[in-house]
C-alpha cells in the first residue's frame, strides 16, 4: 500500500483479521471487514463532494462508529480530520471550523439544531448528517449506500497532517494541535509496549473520542491490535457495569470522576468485573481512597501524564509501581524522552522542581496556522509543556503543579483566560481572574473573582447568566466572589497564587 498513514488501518486490519468484531454500538456488531468497506464508500462519497488531499473533514458528535469511520475515510483521500468537542457552545464551534478551514462536516443528530442555529462556518462546503438527509445537508447513509466500494490507494506519508485536535491555551484561544500520521502511530505502538495490549482486548470507549485520551490512548491502539471497541455515547455509572458484564469488558480508560461514580454505584459490590484487565486514569491525579476502592476488587489503575500536542502518552505508571511509587506519573513511554529542566534549560537535580520538556516521535511538529506560538514552544525540537514536576533517584516524575494556571474539571481542560474574556465583555466588570478550586464531584471547577463597577448592582447570578449559551457548560465557573480589586505583581500579572490563597477555600 501506498498509504502508510491511519486511512490505511482499516484495509490493513480487515486484510488480516476481516470477520474480527471491530465495534459493538447498541448491540450492533461491524467486523473488520465491514468497516473497511464503509471506509471506502465514504471516502468515495467525501471525494464526489469535493474533499481532497489536505482538506479537513470536521465531526461534531458523540461516540459512534460514524466518528471512526469519518477519520480513516479522511485518511484514506489523504485529508485532515478535525474532531469536535459535543460540550461546546456555538460560537465556540464555529471558531474552531473557521480556524481549522474545515470544507465538510458531519454531524449527529444530537447537534442539528446546533448546526442549523448558527454553527458553521463559511469554508464549510459540504454538510452531511447522520440522520439526514436534512435540509442543505446529505444523508450519511445515502451517501454510502450510493458510493462505490473500489480500494483507494491515495499516497499518504507518516508525516503528514493526520488530525487536529483543538486545547485550551492559558491565551484563551484555543490551538489546534496538528498531529501527523506518524504521531498517532508511534503514541499507539507505545500503548501497545507499555500496556501490553492483547488481540482479544475489548475495549469500552465511554470517554469521549474527540477527547485525546479516549482516542488516541484507548481506541485506536486496540484497533490497531485487532481488538474489538465498545462504543457508547455517554457515561453512565451503572451501565457500565451492565456493559463490562454483557460484553466481557478487559480495558477501560477514565477520568477519576468517572470511576468515583462507578465505585459509587449501589451494583459496585456485587458486580462481575473478572475480565477487566486494564483500568487507566488520566485527566487528573487519583485520590487514595479511589485507588483503594479499586484495590478491594482486585482492580489496579494505571496512571500516566500526556497532552494533546504529544498525542498525548509521554509518561506512564505501570502497575508494578502503582504502589511504591503512589503519586507518581510515572517514566516516560518507550519512544518517549522527557526532562525537567530548569529556566536555563539544564536538568534539575532529583527532588528540585523544574519544567517538564519532552521529545519523541509522537510530538505534533506545531499548532496549526499559528507559527509563532509553535516557536515559543520548542527549543532545539523540545516541546515546554508549561508544567512543574520533579524527579526522584529512580527517575520517576511527580507533577506538582501547572504553570499555566489551567483548570481540570472533570477531565476537561479549562482556560481560566478564555472566561475571563467574557467576564470582561460585561461593562459593569472592571476586573476578573479565574481560579480553580476543589470540587467533590470534578475535581476541580472554576471561581471567578470580579471587580464590580461601584454602584453597579452587579451579582453572582447576573455574572453567570452572562456566559450561559456563550461558552461550554464545563466552563462556566460554579461560583463568583467579588473583591475591591485583584493583587498584582510589578508588572501588572496577576497573582493568582494570592487569590488562591484568599478566596480558594471560601
Amino acid at each position: 500500500m501506498r498509504n502508510q498513514g491511519l486511512g490505511s488501518w482499516p484495509a490493513r486490519r480487515a486484510r488480516k483479521t476481516p470477520q474480527r468484531t471491530a465495534t459493538i454500538h447498541q448491540d450492533r456488531r461491524q467486523t473488520y471487514a465491514q468497516l473497511n468497506e464503509r471506509v471506502t464508500r465514504l471516502a468515495h462519497a467525501l471525494r464526489e463532494l469535493g474533499v481532497r488531499r489536505g482538506d479537513r473533514v470536521a465531526y461534531l458528535g458523540p461516540n459512534h462508529p460514524s466518528f471512526l469511520e469519518t477519520l480513516f475515510a479522511a485518511g484514506l483521500l489523504g485529508g485532515v480530520f478535525v474532531p469536535l468537542n459535543t460540550r461546546l457552545a456555538g460560537p465556540e464551534i464555529a471558531f474552531q471550523l473557521a480556524d481549522s478551514g474545515a470544507s465538510a462536516l458531519v454531524y449527529g443528530p444530537s447537534h442539528a439544531e446546533l448546526v442549523d442555529g448558527g454553527a458553521r462556518a463559511a469554508s464549510v462546503r459540504a454538510h452531511v448528517a447522520l440522520a439526514g438527509p436534512r435540509p442543505g445537508a446529505h444523508g450519511y447513509e445515502d451517501l454510502l449506500a450510493g458510493a462505490a466500494a473500489e480500494p483507494i490507494d491515495e499516497p499518504v506519508a507518516l508525516d503528514e497532517t493526520c488530525m487536529i485536535m483543538y486545547t485550551s491555551g492559558t491565551t484563551g484561544r484555543p490551538k489546534g494541535a496538528a498531529l501527523t500520521h506518524g504521531n498517532i502511530t508511534w503514541n499507539a505502538i507505545n500503548v501497545l509496549v507499555d500496556h501490553d495490549l492483547l488481540a482479544d482486548e475489548v475495549a469500552l470507549v465511554s470517554a469521549p473520542l474527540f477527547h485525546t485520551a479516549g482516542l488516541n490512548m484507548l481506541t485506536l491502539p486496540v484497533l490497531l491490535k485487532g481488538g474489538c471497541c465498545v462504543l457508547v455515547p455517554g457515561f453512565d455509572a451503572d451501565g457500565t457495569l451492565d456493559l463490562i458484564e454483557r460484553h466481557r469488558v478487559t480495558f477501560m480508560f477514565g477520568v477519576p470522576t468517572m470511576f468515583r461514580q462507578v465505585a459509587r454505584s449501589p451494583r459496585w459490590a456485587a458486580a462481575d468485573l473478572s475480565s477487566v484487565r486494564l483500568l487507566t486514569c488520566g485527566g487528573a491525579p487519583v485520590p487514595p481512597s479511589l485507588i483503594a476502592a479499586y484495590a478491594e476488587r482486585g482492580l489496579t489503575f494505571l496512571q500516566g501524564y500526556g497532552m494533546t500536542e504529544a498525542a498525548p502518552g509521554t509518561l506512564f505508571l505501570d502497575a508494578g509501581h502503582a504502589t511504591a511509587k503512589a503519586g507518581s506519573a510515572g517514566v516516560p513511554h518507550f519512544f518517549s524522552d522527557v526532562r525537567v529542566v530548569g529556566p536555563d534549560l539544564t536538568e534539575v537535580a532529583p527532588g528540585e522542581t523544574g519544567e517538564v520538556i519532552v521529545s519523541g516521535p509522537h510530538v505534533m511538529p506545531g499548532y496549526w496556522g499559528l507559527p509563532e506560538e509553535t516557536a515559543a514552544v520548542f527549543t532545539d525540537g523540545w516541546f515546554h509543556t508549561g508544567d512543574a514536576a520533579r524527579i526522584d533517584e529512580d527517575g520517576y516524575a511527580y507533577i506538582v503543579d501547572r504553570m499555566k494556571d489551567m483548570i481540570i474539571s472533570g477531565g476537561e481542560n479549562v482556560s481560566p483566560a478564555e472566561i475571563e474574556k467574557a467576564v470582561l465583555a460585561d461593562p459593569d466588570v472592571l476586573d476578573c481572574a479565574v481560579i480553580g478550586v476543589p470540587d467533590p464531584t470534578w475535581g476541580e471547577v472554576g471561581r471567578a473573582v470580579v471587580v464590580a463597577r461601584p454602584g453597579s448592582g452587579l451579582t453572582e447570578r447576573r455574572v453567570l447568566d452572562g456566559l450561559a449559551g456563550r461558552m461550554a457548560k464545563y466552563k462556566i465557573p460554579k461560583s463568583v466572589v467579588f473583591a475591591d480589586e485583584l493583587p498584582r505583581n510589578a508588572a501588572g500579572k496577576v497573582l493568582k497564587s494570592v487569590l488562591r490563597g484568599t478566596y480558594g477555600d471560601r
